[in-house]
C-alpha cells in the first residue's frame, strides 16, 4: 500500500501525517508513507487543496485534516 500526504508542510499537513501513522498502527498495516511537499509534484498529482491524502493513487481526502477514525475507515476500504 502506498500512501501520500500532500501539502506544503503546514501544521495541518503534519496532523494528517500523524493521524495516518496512528491509523496504520491501529490496524497493523505496513505501508509506504510519503510526504509530498514539492509544488510541481502536487500539481502533477492533480491535487488542488491541502492537506490531502492519497491511497494507492486515489485521492481520498482533500482540503481537510481527517481524524484517525476516518482514516481507519478509508484504509479498511482500500485493503
Amino acid at each position: 500500500m502506498n500512501i501520500k500526504i500532500i501539502g506544503s508542510g503546514c501544521p495541518d499537513c503534519s496532523r494528517l501525517y500523524d493521524n495516518t501513522q496512528a491509523a496504520l498502527a491501529e490496524l497493523g498495516i505496513a505501508a509506504e508513507v510519503e510526504k509530498i511537499g514539492d509544488l510541481i509534484e502536487i500539481v502533477k498529482l492533480g491535487v488542488m487543496s491541502a492537506p490531502s491524502l492519497m491511497i494507492d493513487g486515489k485521492l481520498v481526502v482533500s482540503g481537510k485534516v481527517a481524524s484517525q477514525k476516518e482514516i481507519v475507515k478509508l484504509l479498511k476500504k482500500h485493503s
